[in-house]
């Protein structure tokens, strides 16, 4: 399936068995058999040990450093914190990232095809690559050469984390007896009941990408000001607010999980974070002391090289599960949606 499938993560170096029980067990109850092939990509920044045990294909995205062209491969080749302390150290160097092409999809599904096992494919938001575009495309020449297979391609409409818990869930689905089809129908819903919060050190990384103005960025380092970032319903970045210092952009995604929180002590967190651990630390132990949250399942990880390139080092983010994101639309994006009748909601 992929240089990553499940047989040869098995026997990568990641050590299940140092692994913090609580993230080992969120893989231990959900790796079982089941009637479909899962496949996820390495956007959903996912932590070694999670994705050891949910037994899906693994398909990486690749990166451009100066030395040539690299593979998200879950942090086996450089660590996490070398990255990140290249950039900090270089920060004039910015790397490019690679969408998945529609060929190498075309293999990933050609060759699932053939094995012939119903397939879902769990892909990054279009709101921020093409790469779900190239699935799409590659997924309707497979179809049209295999007519009796059952594909299907998943816009998570969100990122990073978030898209890493809609494959869990999505997994636990798959082990409780729902087919392909229903498993692609439960994620269109599900995927807008995921939240994400973040904050960044500094704008640098946007404005190295052309995401913002040099000059908002240099403003924004000397005033200090922090932004808290979310995504809409589409998966597009979207700005929540801006703060003056980084101890109140971490308290505003607080604040904010508070307030869209679902309480369902069954379902876990992530928090992510860009070589930012004492931020992470920070925000688990804030989480904890909230009403019912004592003993939740809170998953760490890294960001890969394929988002962290364009936040930078310092980034950090807290993704839950909560209330229906199209609940918080504004009356104009409501009507704007009703008007194009609700398309974006139909987008697979």
């Amino acid at each position: 399936m992929s240089n990553h499938n499940q047989e040869d993560i098995e026997q990568e170096s990641v050590d299940i068995s140092r692994a913090p029980e609580d993230v080992v067990s969120v893989g231990r109850a959900f790796h079982q058999r089941r009637n479909c092939r899962i496949i996820v990509d390495s956007s959903c920044d996912f932590a070694p040990e999670v994705l050891h045990r949910l037994g899906v294909d693994f398909l990486p995205f690749t990166y451009v450093t100066p030395e040539g062209e690299k593979e998200d491969d879950l942090w086996q080749s450089i660590s996490s914190h070398d990255f990140y302390e290249t950039l900090r150290k270089n920060p004039e160097l910015h790397y490019s990232t690679c969408a998945i092409t529609p060929g190498r999809y075309m293999e990933v599904f050609e060759k699932a095809a053939q094995e012939g096992l119903p397939t879902i494919y769990l892909g990054l938001t279009a709101g921020l690559s093409s790469s779900i575009h190239n699935a799409r495309q590659a997924a309707d020449m497979v179809r049209a050469k295999y007519p009796d297979f059952e594909l299907y391609v998943v816009d998570n409409k969100c990122d990073s984390a978030a898209g890493e818990l809609l494959a869990i869930e999505v997994v636990r689905q798959a082990t409780r007896g729902l087919t392909a089809r229903e498993l692609y129908e439960w994620a269109r819903e599900a995927r807008y009941f995921i939240h994400g919060y973040f904050t960044l050190d500094s704008f640098s990384a946007l404005a190295a990408g052309g995401r913002i103005p040099p000059a908002a960025a240099t403003v924004g380092g000397k005033l200090d000001i922090k932004p808290e970032l979310s995504y809409d319903i589409n998966g597009a970045l979207s700005l929540c607010g801006m703060c003056r210092g980084r101890k109140k952009a971490l308290r505003a995604i607080l604040e904010d999980f508070k307030q869209n929180y679902g309480h369902d002590p069954s379902l876990p967190l992530a928090i992510v974070s860009t070589d930012a651990e004492k931020e992470a630390s920070w925000l688990e132990k804030e989480v904890r002391k909230q009403e019912g949250c004592g003993s939740l399942t809170i998953i760490h990880s890294q960001v890969s090289p394929i988002l962290g390139s364009h936040v930078g080092p310092g980034m950090v983010a807290l993704v839950f599960w909560g209330v229906d994101r199209r609940e918080k639309l504004s009356f104009a994006d409501k009507l704007a949606r009703k008007v194009r009748g609700d398309k974006s909601a139909s987008n697979q």
